[in-house]
């Protein structure tokens, strides 16, 4: 299909055909100290049937950042990015990892409410704030929780101090010109009623559109085109591709991590 290509990322990363497999021993490995240490809660059940992890530094967190993972709606799953837990967790937060639903089993609407359900469990599971962080088809689940339909509680919306999607896919109507709408089923009224972009935001919770600088076309254009349409924080980061862009996670001292635990990036 026409834009097969533009929403391509391994054929223009350098190994990036090799980066599951990084993430995947990076993750296990910081599974296994986590879990040996006590700090690991691991397939904490949610919604019907779906799991999240939570990676603690203390039984009372300052507060908990929730990361929804990307992969096209379509791949992957909480135990691939345990390590980006990292960062937060020196700053003294939280950080739970959903799985959800993928397509074709489930439908993007289906995924978005699964992830409302996700949200909506590890809130009762910690006090104080949170923050939500996602990248690629996990930023648009992400800007998703900030529009009204997905009906998050209002006390839940309220503990949210900042989301940052990355990367974003926010028009989804050019998943309609690609071959992987063969798993995602989207008509022309699901990718509008979808699309973060094409609607509102509707809660007051500051949101930053993250992407990195050396992206492909159609990434950066989703990235200005969500941040103009919703007049929020849109920041390029130099010298990251979409799958280094979520390095930043790791790090305790990045702008990122500060955005995410309500420090002075």
């Amino acid at each position: 299909m026409r834009l097969d290509d533009a929403y391509a990322n391994a054929a223009y990363i350098p190994n990036g055909s090799g980066y599951p497999d990084i993430w995947a021993d990076l993750a296990q490995e910081f599974r296994e100290v986590e879990i040996a240490s006590g700090r690991a809660l691991l397939n904490q059940p949610y919604g019907d049937g779906y799991s999240f992890d939570v990676f603690t530094p203390s039984p009372r967190p300052k507060g908990c950042v929730i990361f929804i993972h990307g992969g096209f709606w379509r791949a992957f799953g909480r135990k691939d990015w345990s390590h980006l837990a990292a960062g937060v967790m020196e700053q003294g937060w939280a950080c739970a990892m959903p799985s959800y639903p993928l397509c074709p089993d489930a439908t993007i609407p289906q995924i978005t409410h699964a992830v409302r359900d996700a949200v909506v469990a590890v809130s009762k599971r910690f006090a104080g704030p949170l923050a939500l962080v996602g990248h690629s088809a996990g930023g648009h689940l992400v800007a998703r929780m900030a529009m009204d339909d997905v009906d998050l509680p209002k006390d839940v919306r309220n503990r949210i101090h900042h989301s940052v999607a990355m990367s974003p896919l926010g028009d989804l109507r050019d998943m309609l010109d690609t071959t992987m709408n063969d798993d995602f089923g989207l008509d022309l009224e699901s990718a509008i009623a979808e699309s973060p972009t094409l609607g509102q935001k509707t809660c007051a919770t500051p949101v930053t559109v993250w992407v990195g600088a050396d992206e492909r076309p159609a990434f950066l254009k989703q990235a200005a085109d969500l941040a103009q349409a919703w007049a929020v924080d849109h920041r390029i980061v130099p010298n990251r591709h979409h799958f280094d862009v979520i390095e930043d996670l790791c790090d305790p001292n990045s702008v990122l991590v500060s955005l995410l635990t309500g420090g002075n990036p």
